[in-house]
């Protein structure tokens, strides 16, 4: 009898399930940071398409702008749009 196969579907399925389990979860204040960020954001088309992500109370901001201006604008207004997050900027600055 053949064993091997069940195990190995098996223990696939409990890494799979253990890596999912990691995998970041999203609360309601992070949507909420996340939903007030852009709105903001998109008070500013010069900016151009900027993508907001809140994990953990961390505004995480993805996009590229013409200037560094821009890219500090960006910056600055997820800053002021939600006081108590922090804001990673990731936004680059084409050349």
């Amino acid at each position: 009898m053949n064993t091997q196969k069940p195990l190995y579907a098996l223990t696939g399925v409990l890494i799979l399930a253990g890596v999912l389990s990691g995998c970041a979860t999203y609360g309601p204040a992070d949507a909420k940071i996340t939903a007030n960020v852009q709105a903001q954001l998109d008070q500013h088309p010069e900016l151009g398409p900027i993508s907001v992500r809140t994990q953990n109370n961390v505004v995480y901001l993805n996009g590229m702008v013409s200037t560094g201006f821009q890219r500090n604008i960006a910056e600055s207004v997820a800053d002021q749009a939600d006081d108590g997050a922090k804001v990673q900027n990731l936004v680059s600055i084409t050349k």
